[in-house]
Parts: C-alpha cells; sequence; structure tokens
C-alpha cells in the first residue's frame, strides 16, 4: 500500500506518488566555514514546499507516524544520498521535549534517524560487488541529544527569535557514549531546515566532544520569508 496515498500498491509508493516526489526531488550539499556556525555542511533533497511541505507536517501533527519508512525509502533510493551517507559514521536525531513527546507521542526526527542507519546497512550489503561500498563505514544510530527546554514552535517566530528561542537549549544526555563521538564523523538529523538555528545548537553541543566533522540532513529546506 502506498503510504501518502493509501492506494493499494506492492511498493512504497505508487506510480503517482512516485513521480510526484521525483519531480520535485533535488539533493542540495551547502558547505559552511564559520565560526559562528559549528556544522561544517547541510544536505537535503527538496525544498519545502507545496507537496513535500504537506507530506512532512502531516507525519508531524497529523499522527502517521508509519509515513518514516516511506521517507527514509525516499532518501536512500538517491544515489548521491547514499555516497554521502558513506562518510559519516554516526547519526543523531534533534530531539524533542518530553512534553511535546508525550502530546505527539512521537518524536519524527529519531524514527527517521533510527531507519536510516538501519537500512543503510542493507544498502551497503546489496551493494556487495561495488568495492566503493564494501569499504563504507557503518552508519550507528545514537539518541544523545536532549532538549532542556519546552520552547515556542519556531514555526511561530522570526528569524531573531528563532536563534534566541533554541540558545542552548539542546545538551548532550550524561552517558559514557558521549566518549564515541570524538574524531568521528557526526551526521544530526531533523525534518525541516529554515534559519538554521536548531541545527547549530546541536552542533555546539556535539561540538564538546571534539568530533572530526559535523553535517546536517533534512528531508526539506524551508527559506523563511
Amino acid at each position: 500500500m502506498c503510504a501518502f496515498c493509501g492506494k493499494l500498491d506492492e511498493n512504497y509508493l505508487c506510480e503517482n506518488c512516485k513521480k510526484e516526489v521525483e519531480k520535485h526531488e533535488n539533493l542540495h550539499i551547502n558547505k559552511y566555514n564559520s565560526l559562528n556556525i559549528y556544522y561544517n555542511e547541510h544536505i537535503y533533497l527538496f525544498k519545502y514546499e507545496d507537496y513535500i511541505r504537506k507530506k512532512i507536517l502531516t507525519y508531524k501533527f497529523n499522527d502517521k507516524p508509519y509515513y518514516y519508512k516511506t521517507f527514509v525509502k525516499i532518501l536512500l533510493n538517491n544515489k548521491k544520498m547514499c555516497d554521502i551517507l558513506k562518510s559519516y559514521d554516526i547519526i543523531i536525531p534533534v530531539p524533542i521535549h518530553n512534553k511535546r513527546k508525550k502530546e505527539r507521542a512521537y518524536n519524527q526526527t529519531s524514527l527517521i534517524a533510527k531507519e536510516i542507519a538501519k537500512e543503510y546497512k542493507k544498502v551497503q550489503s546489496n551493494n556487495t560487488i561495488n568495492e566503493k561500498y564494501n569499504n563504507a563505514n557503518k552508519l550507528q544510530y545514537l539518541d544523545i541529544l536532549i532538549k532542556n527546554t519546552n520552547t515556542k514552535p519556531q514555526s511561530t517566530l522570526n528569524k531573531k527569535q528563532r536563534t534566541e528561542n533554541v540558545k542552548n537549549v539542546y545538551e548532550l544526555k550524561n552517558t559514557n557514549k558521549i566518549e564515541m563521538l570524538k574524531g568521528k564523523n557526526v551526521l544530526v538529523f531533523d525534518d525541516i531546515y529554515t534559519t538554521g538555528s536548531t541545527a547549530n545548537e546541536c552542533a555546539k553541543a556535539i561540538k564538546k566532544t571534539y568530533p572530526n566533522k559535523i553535517g546536517i540532513l533534512t528531508i526539506a529546506k524551508d527559506i523563511l520569508k
């Protein structure tokens, strides 16, 4: 069954939904080299508009947690995306506050990040003939960030307010797994990137562990009007 439209189909997307997704798909990598930006690059597959925007909002707010598998298949079906992922060691989801998680019943970013790590291993094993996939690092899922404040929704704020809203609200869990980040290439996953404020605060917390590189992966990028 197609997750997006409910039509009976043996694939994760029916032909019509697949064509609609492919029409909007365009992988981007934005590089950063600034003292005020704590991550090195941002990777995304869509602009946050039209069809994709509706599907992400449905996933987050309309009690459709099963959408996560479809989003992961869309991401990993892109060969360029898989090539990028092989350069990373660890994937970490952007957390939501416990109060928000109780209201929603799931964290949409952790569902996707965990599934990416799981399914990417299958992508590697299915490409055993290709040497570059044989030698690719495994992508490990680590749920190691927490959000210590239940902030206002970023979507209700302007650019300046968004920066202040998430300032110092993300921190690392008190666990020995922190040591695993040192010297590693770390990927932070979120569903949407707008001003980069959330991404930067998460990266700032991770930077304290002395990773080799920090990347941000999102489904889509929004342009704040």
